[in-house]
This record gives structure tokens, sequence and C-alpha cells, in this order.
């Protein structure tokens, strides 16, 4: 009988410091893994024996052409648009955009995209536009509709105020 209690006897697993040092290295990777993504989706490009930070005003002052790209660019402010939404119809927006333009701004067509963007937000319902996916779609759509009806002289739309009332 103390033969069988003796085979039946329980197996011992990995031991704690074995179990600590998997923990630690597997949350070392995530870690590491989560750090490189957030900074290639932020579009960063690592500093590489420049001696400057990524991201700052410095960094960029050497470029040839950075103060010619600032006077190219010129900045339309649209009017506000104000109404309201296709699916909950008592929600209400208001819109406040900026144009920027290639080159000189045209208020003709800063007029037919200002029509065009309103036309598009009577479209959209309040589920789309939840969260800050559904306002990167929203501004990349508004984007989008500003460079067909441009003919590509809108390099960027400036979302200057977002409301839902």
């Amino acid at each position: 009988m103390a033969k069988a209690d003796a085979e039946k006897a329980p197996k011992k697993g990995p031991s704690i410091i074995i179990q600590l040092a998997m923990l630690l290295v597997l949350s070392g990777a995530a870690a590491g893994t989560g750090w490189l993504t957030g900074n290639m989706m932020n579009g960063a490009k690592p500093a590489v024996g420049t001696g400057k930070q990524v991201g700052t005003d410095d960094a960029y002052d050497d470029q040839p052409g950075s103060d010619d790209m600032a006077e190219e660019l010129h900045v339309f402010r649209l009017e506000p648009i104000s109404t309201n939404l296709a699916d909950p119809v008592d929600i209400w927006a208001r819109m406040e955009l900026a144009l920027v333009f290639n080159e000189a701004p045209d208020a003709l067509v800063a007029e037919a995209i200002h029509q065009d963007f309103l036309a598009y937000l009577r479209t959209v319902k309040a589920r789309q536009i939840q969260g800050a996916s559904g306002f990167q779609h929203l501004k990349t759509d508004l984007e989008e509709r500003a460079r067909i009806r441009s003919d590509g002289r809108v390099a960027q739309v400036l979302v200057r105020t977002l409301l839902f009332e």
C-alpha cells in the first residue's frame, strides 16, 4: 500500500522563479512591441546619429524647402455648416472647416466644396462618426471630396470645430 501512495504523488510544476522570469520576458516583449507599433503609426522616424529629437522644430530647419512649403500653402476658411444628421434626425451638427490650397485659393471652388460638404454631412449617421476612428473616417471622406471637387488643388481639410446637439 505504501508503494501505491508513493506512485500517486502529485507531479511538481515549474518553479515560481521560472514562472516570474517568463512573465518578465513576455511583459518586456509586449511593451517593446507596443512602443514600436506606436512609433510606426505616428510616422515618427528614429533619430539615428543626428543628436536631435524627432518631432522638434529644430530637426526640420535644415531641410531645403521647408520655408517654401509654408509660403506655397494658402488657408481658406469656409462658412460654418449647420445641418441635421441622417439617422437620428433630431441630432444637429455644426462644423467649421478650413481648406488648405496648394496655390491661390479660388472662392468659387471653395463654395462648391462647401456645398458638397453640406450635402455629404446630411447623409452621415451618428454611429458612423463615433469615436476617434469615426472622426478620422469623416475627415478622410471630406478630404477626398475636396480633392475631387477641386481637381487636386486642395491639399488638406482642417476641421476647426465639430459640435453635435
